[in-house]
């Protein structure tokens, strides 16, 4: 699965880089998308797998804060460009022919930017609190990685702080990405609904729905593996939907994204 996740996402960035027709902001956030996806899924699962080679599940501390924050990183960078994404759906559906005005190099570079700035700083800010806790001399974490809230539980240190901030964060950065994306998908929905056209009507749904079936399935194994989980305390449970979260979502993306890039070369010929 891992290998596929690789293989699938570099082919979309070395589409997007090769071909000048795909020179546009759309295919720019899937080709950082697919950058991201890279980067999250080898910040846990190659040492998985190294952990199931050699039958040793042992990480240092400095090895568990670096995987912490880099796991915090591109989780909340795809929450981001899924939400840019969806509003540069709904300016192509509802501007289309402004668009490319709106649209424009300097603002999605500009997007991007942010992105990475805030994702950095939260990733940078929670890491580093992570360092305040005292822990005992042996831990052991019930996962397949250093999930942050299964670090910050066995601390032997008062963690209010760390849960609040930790809390904190996910409702605002992820509620708003969520929140962004809902707002745009309900513009988008009444946008296609003005469509005359039955056949316009059919491409804009189906080159959205695929976009839309990324966004479902990362929130959906999101919510599964933090508020599920939560509610009864089951690490196991956790754990899957975390290998949902980490491992297929990112997979399937190339698949699915391979669906839109057919559908838009279709509408342009």
């Amino acid at each position: 699965m891992y290998m596929i996740t690789m293989f699938g996402n570099v082919l979309i960035i070395l589409a997007v880089s090769s071909d000048s027709h795909l020179h546009t902001a759309m295919y720019f956030f899937l080709s950082i998308l697919s950058f991201v996806d890279i980067c999250f899924t080898s910040t846990t699962i190659p040492k998985t797998l190294w952990n199931i080679q050699t039958q040793s599940k042992v990480i240092t501390y400095a090895g568990c804060l670096t995987q912490m924050y880099f796991f915090i990183l591109f989780a909340v960078l795809d929450d981001f460009l899924l939400a840019t994404m969806a509003y540069d759906w709904l300016v192509a559906l509802s501007h289309p022919l402004h668009y490319t005005v709106i649209v424009n190099p300097q603002l999605h570079g500009l997007l991007v930017l942010v992105s990475w700035m805030v994702s950095t700083l939260n990733s940078l800010i929670q890491s580093l609190m992570v360092l305040w806790l005292s822990f005992c001399r042996e831990v052991e974490i019930s996962h397949f990685f250093c999930e942050i809230n299964q670090v910050i539980q066995l601390a032997c240190s008062d963690t209010f702080l760390n849960d609040t901030v930790m809390y904190f964060a996910a409702g605002l950065l992820g509620g708003a990405s969520l929140a962004g994306i809902l707002y745009s998908y309900s513009k988008i929905v009444s946008s296609i609904s003005g469509v005359s056209s039955a056949q316009g009507k059919y491409k804009a749904f189906s080159t959205c729905a695929s976009h839309l079936s990324v966004v479902s399935l990362f929130y959906c194994t999101v919510l599964e593996a933090y508020l599920s989980s939560a509610a009864t305390q089951s690490s196991y449970s956790n754990a899957i939907a975390l290998v949902m979260y980490t491992v297929v979502t990112p997979m399937l993306n190339p698949f699915i994204y391979r669906d839109i890039r057919e559908q838009r070369h279709k509408e342009g010929s």
